[in-house]
């Protein structure tokens, strides 16, 4: 137990177009809520804190973002760290702290994740052009929607996964978003799959509704020792798995299939391994669905479809909240939203929130263990939790 690590405290902020909020007050709202309700806490009880904030250099003109943090918490932590691995920097904080304390180094750690791209949405987009390889990929004009574009005409050609099937994930989300107060889409409610189906043309065969937004927002974890859950929460909620692998290249060109994730399998593979778990043990998981095509490719690489019927697991309804395995109940990031940083933080606290019985409307009845899987660039790494009660 004492070589265990828990989550006992998790918070995220209203996610959207925070105007009407600073860089520093959107952090404070995510870590404030994640410490508000845990027991015998002070500053000297975070020995480690990790940032995950993959641009705010460029849209909030910040650096340094690591000791940021430090002076709004008001706390002298042992370790201090940022961590920047595009979408996956949320997932990649959570797993280093994981490790901190799995090792010995430390007993507790809070970890922020944090976004705000509608500050300067042109540089937002500056930025997530320099996620593939700028030198040899960028300059031919890949783009993360031409990337997956080519991923989804991919698997249609070669499985005849449907425009139909992509839009449905589309509607299922949007409606898990709007039962999701926090969401960044929860005022526009459900949508119909014409509505998804016809919506403006991104990148063929991608439309608008294909695609995760620019969005404001931060999440917030606090993990500690097992054997000192109990001194914080009566809730501890155990991470059981961890897996972190990424293909030997950063953009599709050195990728030896756009459609069959390597890494993201044996990240799977490693942290269903390390849980003891197989896809039918999951009642719920929170995948990165930056585009509709992901998550159907993330079925299939989950195990929870066998290859190329990803597809037809959500055409059967197998995702939504009354399946066989809920998928992305917090609206994911097609819905919820995608402030790059936070976005694996947010996930980890949905998958909390479920465990805990916590999610109102859309909560999954008796969840006891959940997964997590955030990956960035053309789906070239991959971080994988496992999460049980």
């Amino acid at each position: 137990m004492s070589n265990d690590v828990a989550i006992v405290g998790a918070g995220v902020s209203r996610f959207g177009k925070r105007d009407d909020v600073s860089y520093h007050e959107l952090f404070s709202e995510a870590a404030h809520e994640a410490i508000s309700g845990l027991e015998n806490v002070s500053p000297d009880t975070f020995e480690g804190l990790w940032v995950s904030a993959a641009m705010p250099e460029l849209t909030v003109e910040q650096a340094h973002v690591g000791n940021l943090g430090a002076q709004i918490l008001g706390i002298t932590p042992k370790i201090v760290s940022r961590v920047e691995m595009a979408c996956s920097s949320g997932s990649s904080s959570i797993r280093n702290a994981w490790a901190a304390i799995k090792s010995g180094m430390i007993d507790t750690a809070i970890v922020v994740g944090v976004e705000k791209m509608n500050n300067n949405p042109a540089m937002a987009n500056k930025g997530l052009l320099y996620v593939p390889d700028v030198t040899f990929e960028g300059i031919h004009g890949i783009t993360a929607y031409s990337g997956f574009a080519l991923a989804a005409k991919q698997h249609m050609e070669k499985y005849g996964t449907t425009r139909e099937q992509l839009s449905s994930v589309a509607v299922k989300n949007h409606s898990n978003g709007a039962k999701n107060p926090k969401a960044q889409f929860h005022s526009m409610g459900e949508i119909s799959l014409e509505k998804a189906m016809n919506a403006r043309m991104v990148s063929e065969p991608l439309n608008l509704f294909d695609c995760s937004p620019l969005t404001d927002g931060a999440a917030a974890v606090v993990l500690t020792r097992g054997n000192k859950a109990k001194e914080f929460t009566d809730q501890p909620i155990w991470i059981k798995g961890a897996g972190q692998r990424v293909e030997p290249s950063i953009g599709v060109s050195n990728m030896s299939s756009i459609t069959d994730w390597k890494a993201m399998r044996s990240a799977v593979n490693d942290a269903f391994s390390m849980a003891n778990i197989k896809p039918s043990d999951i009642d719920v998981a929170e995948t990165h669905d930056c585009f509709t095509i992901a998550e159907i490719i993330e079925y299939e690489m989950l195990g929870l479809a066998k290859k190329g019927e990803g597809g037809k697991f959500i055409e059967d309804g197998e995702s939504s909240l009354s399946g066989s395995t809920p998928i992305n109940t917090s609206g994911g990031l097609k819905a919820k939203g995608h402030p790059i940083g936070a976005t694996g933080v947010a996930q980890i606290v949905e998958i909390t929130e479920q465990l805990r019985g916590q999610s109102g409307d859309r909560q999954v009845r008796d969840a006891e263990i959940g997964v997590t899987h955030n990956l960035s660039g053309f789906a070239t790494h991959h971080v994988v939790h496992v999460l049980s009660t």
